[in-house]
């Protein structure tokens, strides 16, 4: 049987959600997947400017565990994306995204990885950042980072990695078109101009409380807004 979402979850979630539909981030959008649902969303990252990733319209579902957000959530491409940190059924593999312990032979930072005070601004904002700039060392994709490092090393004489890239670049614009969207080009328009659509704006967040998950007056006291990220089980609860 699955387990039931806890208040923090909902209440973090709808919070972020709602945020990011009154003040949009540049460089990506999101909206949920499911109406009813808002531990899965849709995700479409924009290429930044001055990259090979320019123009590009890449979407990704995003789904959030039960006890978000002591846990991360996890990332996967639905458009094809060739990059030493995305695997080849289009998982994301990012430190941002991976549990909050101590494993040595993973070459991570325990900072460098989960922690209740992150939200989706800070991990899509780290993946737009890891387009331009993967990590080879412990790639998901060995192909595709080795690639890289012969079109790094070469200071991009050697053109394959650039080729495929520009290639897929290319298919997400003709996405984007059947999504009606238009994608961001200049820094100006990408900073300034992307915006979410309108139409996720009718979600009412009241929706996903008692109604939805079952959780009842002594739940929504112990996660007011004033405990929204204190409990007994972190110990890295602080925002």
């Amino acid at each position: 049987m699955a387990s039931m979402p806890s208040s923090s979850a909902v209440r973090a979630l709808s919070l972020e959600y709602r945020s990011l539909q009154e003040e949009p981030v540049e460089g990506f959008s999101v909206k949920l997947l499911n109406d009813d649902n808002l531990f899965e969303w849709e995700v479409a990252i924009y290429g930044p400017p001055d990259t090979l990733y320019q123009g590009g319209y890449f979407k990704a579902h995003m789904r959030f565990p039960m006890d978000y957000p002591y846990s991360p959530p996890s990332v996967r491409f639905l458009t094809k994306v060739w990059h030493p940190n995305v695997y080849e059924n289009g998982d994301l593999c990012i430190s941002i995204l991976h549990p909050p312990v101590d494993d040595p032979q993973s070459g991570e930072l325990p900072c460098e990885r989960w922690n209740p005070t992150q939200n989706v601004r800070t991990v899509l904002l780290s993946v737009i950042s890891l387009l331009n700039e993967p990590n080879t060392y412990s790639p998901a994709n060995v192909d595709a980072s080795v690639m890289y490092r012969r079109f790094k090393d070469s200071k991009g004489s050697d053109k394959e990695y650039e080729n495929i890239i520009r290639k897929q670049v290319s298919l997400s614009r003709k996405e984007a078109e059947n999504d009606g969207v238009v994608v961001p080009l200049t820094q100006e328009d990408y900073c300034i101009k992307t915006k979410v659509k309108p139409e996720t704006e009718n979600v009412d967040m009241a929706d996903f409380y008692d109604d939805d998950y079952d959780i009842d007056d002594d739940d929504e006291e112990e996660y007011s807004d004033d405990n929204l990220y204190d409990g007994d089980d972190s110990g890295n609860g602080e925002s």
